[in-house]
């Protein structure tokens, strides 16, 4: 069995920011390969089971909070004796674009808090990642063209809605193609969806 596990924080206060990009996706996985929206809670998870092509897949939501996520990462791995190679984290991420995709593994958390606890419980980075763009904070542009500052902390920024500019493309496009990318993940494996969809330019 696969593990997808979705970032994000628990509760309607944060079901649309940014942070939840991963709960996002792992609620419209659901949605396309589960038999019924219900998920069992267990481990300090949100868990259903579904059948992606010919695999059997977990999908995961830790209900822990974004910082504590790698308890509840823990926890399931170990019940269900699942190889970290079966693992798949999608997060949110600061450093790409809104809309770029990147499938990693073996690389630092890069401040993110969630993939830092993970690393942390599981003791290893051999796991792979779905890193999902979500931009920076805009910038102000002084007289001269400098840039001068964000206009919020990137801890708030990112504890935002989406806009609803985004929140269109991502219901009529990203997701679609977020679906697609876990697939091939599933059936082809972590090499097979970073050449299909570790490109720079996503239109």
């Amino acid at each position: 069995m696969k593990l997808i596990v979705g970032l994000g924080n628990p509760g309607p206060k944060y079901a649309l920011t940014r942070h939840n990009i991963g709960f996002m996706l792992v609620d419209v996985l659901a949605g396309h390969f589960g038999d019924s929206p219900r998920f069992k809670s267990e481990f300090k998870s949100e868990t259903m089971k579904v059948r992606i092509g010919s695999h059997q897949v977990l999908l995961c939501k830790p209900q822990t909070y974004m910082n504590l996520s790698g308890e509840a990462v823990q926890a399931i791995v170990n019940m269900y004796k699942i190889p970290l190679e079966d693992v798949l984290v999608a997060h949110d991420e600061i450093d790409l674009p809104f809309g770029q995709l990147r499938f990693q593994s073996r690389r630092g958390p890069g401040g993110h808090n969630g993939v830092k606890s993970i690393h942390q419980m599981l003791g290893s980075d051999a796991y792979a990642r779905l890193r999902i763009g979500v931009g920076r904070p805009p910038v102000f542009v002084d007289d001269e063209g400098q840039k001068v500052r964000a206009t919020l902390p990137v801890s708030d920024y990112v504890l935002q809605n989406f806009t609803q500019e985004e929140m269109n493309v991502l219901s009529e496009r990203l997701f679609g193609e977020l679906v697609e990318a876990v697939e091939t993940w599933v059936e082809g494996g972590l090499e097979r969806a970073a050449t299909v969809y570790n490109r720079a330019e996503r239109n």
